[in-house]
């Protein structure tokens, strides 16, 4: 069963690729076959193996020779480590399947924030949407949901406040209220931690190699991402941990 898992996941992975480039690019990811983002030659099959085909041409295209970005492999490794991660922890459950979803927007939005500095409402508001209706089938209280989600957009509401959004943008507010209520309470609290913490040692380390200066901007979408896959792989853990 790991072995499918894997698979599966490095497959989803190269879809989830096929969906950043095309957000941002604008075009449907439903309509069109997979292209190369250089020549724009169209692939085929034998260029469309997830992870294998970047290793067999050596990370570049078969036809225009130029090289192919390391988001792609890596993107598909995350996703088949995240499935076979939850499928360690939850079997083939309801929680496997429904945090499998979360995941998805999770690296989606990891990604797309890494690169262009942005979160989609796209994402963001179908991944709220999600979050909520996912966590009622979870059967968590809608006390604790709503407790999640209100301490999640509240939390980077107030800093959006104070700074005028200088701080953090309006997508990160989504984003918060997205992660309250994939999590709810009392998770969204080591959630909050762990997204401010590897920032902080992120952004430090930026400035220590000269990166980064203090006034300059760095994605908090990564870290909220990062923070919550976190949680929902390790949550039990950290709470029983916390609690000792």
């Amino acid at each position: 069963m790991f072995v499918i898992i894997t698979i599966v996941g490095l497959i989803i992975g190269s879809f989830l690729n096929a969906i950043i480039y095309r957000l941002h690019k604008g075009i449907s990811f439903l309509k069109g076959r997979s292209f190369c983002p250089h020549c724009r030659h169209t692939l085929s099959a034998q260029d469309l193996i997830p992870l294998f085909s970047f290793i067999i041409q050596k990370g570049r295209c078969r036809y225009c020779r130029k090289k192919i970005s390391w988001q792609y492999p890596l993107v598909e490794l995350a996703a088949a480590l995240v499935l076979i991660v939850l499928y360690f922890n939850f079997g083939l459950s309801l929680e496997f399947f429904i945090y499998s979803l979360y995941s998805l927007f999770l690296i989606v939005i990891f990604v797309y924030d890494l690169k262009y500095y942005l979160v989609l409402d796209q994402v963001a508001i179908p991944a709220i949407l999600l979050g909520f209706t996912g966590s009622l089938i979870l059967e968590m209280s809608l006390t604790k949901l709503l407790i999640g989600g209100i301490i999640g957009l509240g939390f980077f509401l107030i800093q959006f406040i104070i700074s005028r959004g200088k701080w953090i943008g309006g997508g990160d507010l989504r984003l918060g209220l997205m992660c309250g209520f994939m999590v709810g309470w009392p998770k969204i609290v080591p959630l909050v931690f762990i997204t401010y913490i590897s920032g902080a040692v992120v952004a430090i380390g930026l400035m220590i190699i000269k990166k980064k200066k203090w006034q300059d901007m760095v994605p908090l979408g990564i870290f909220l991402s990062f923070a919550t896959l976190i949680v929902l792989l390790f949550g039990e853990e950290i709470i029983r941990f916390y609690l000792l």
